[in-house]
This record gives C-alpha cells, structure tokens and sequence, in this order.
C-alpha cells in the first residue's frame, strides 16, 4: 500500500475571514468567542488499497490531529463507490462485514449502472451504505475513538486501486 501527503492547508472560516467581529456577534449572540480564530487544517492522503477491501487510517487520523487541540476531525472519500466506516479490526469484523455488503449488493448483472467489472453497479451503492464520510470529536488532538474502533477505508470496487482520503480538523 502506498500513501502520499498533499501539502495541508490552513484556513479561517469563511464567517470569520469575511465579516467584522461585532457583525458576529449580531449574528451570533453570545457564541461569538467561538467563532473568533476558528480554523480549519487540512490534508489529503493518496492510498493505493493494493485492491484489498479494508485499509485502516486510524494511525494516519491520530498523525493528523497530534497537536491540534480540540475540534472535529473530517473524513472524505470523494470517490463514488467508497466508504469509509468505524469498526472493530482484526476480530473477523473485517470478514463480517464483506460478507454482509456482498449478501447486500451482490456482484451480479442486476444493476442498471452496469460500465466496469462484472456486477461494478454495487460499488456505486456500496456509499449509500458505507458513508464516504464521518466526523469524530477531537481533544487534546486525540480523535476520541471507543476502544475497539478504527476508521477504516471500506472500497470493493475491482476497477480503480487509487483513493484520494481527505481529513479536515476544524478547531481553534
């Protein structure tokens, strides 16, 4: 598996960049030590899934918000036929979880979105299952994930090996 960095990004929020303090706080009320300094980090991952099903970018999320404070933690896949989820690795969760997507949407001739490998239709459902997203809370820039849980890429598509993971922190 290869992965690659894209330089990150940092940001203020558009609210915070483009409209005056006591703008905010008309807007806003009292919440308005909020939103002063919010900013935003960002960084993109190229994972090669080496056509494996599950890859786990656990190391990579806590990597990417060491240091950060408190926030949330985004992951994107901007990919049509990918998820990504949080489960429990190396205890058959990884198996279980195949076998219920492909008892879900089977690799058959069903589909009507039907270019690509045989059955490719059910990789374009598979995000309407496994969202291609989820946020998790962050202190002391630690992703405050339960103690079994990993976030974990889930792609069972045959036709495109590379992903693009983009993880966005939003803190201040």
């Amino acid at each position: 598996m290869t992965r690659t960095r894209v330089q990150p990004t940092i940001s203020l929020s558009s609210s915070a960049r483009n409209t005056p303090d006591h703008d905010l706080e008309y807007l806003y009320g009292p919440h308005i030590h909020r939103l002063r300094g919010i900013a935003m980090r960002q960084s993109e991952l190229t994972v090669d899934t080496g056509g494996r099903y599950f890859i786990d970018l656990t190391a990579d999320a806590r990597e990417f918000c060491a240091g950060l404070g408190d926030g949330l933690l985004s992951v994107f896949i901007p990919h049509a036929t990918v998820g990504v989820a949080l489960i429990e690795t190396g205890s058959g969760s990884e198996s279980d979880l195949a076998e219920a997507v492909n008892r879900l949407l089977p690799r058959d001739g069903r589909y009507i979105h039907a270019h690509g490998s045989h059955g490719h239709g059910a990789d374009h459902l598979l995000p309407a299952l496994v969202s291609p997203s989820l946020v998790i809370p962050a202190v002391d820039g630690v992703p405050q994930l339960g103690t079994w849980q990993s976030v974990v890429l889930v792609d069972f598509n045959e036709d495109n090996h590379i992903r693009r993971v983009i993880l966005s922190f939003v803190g201040t």
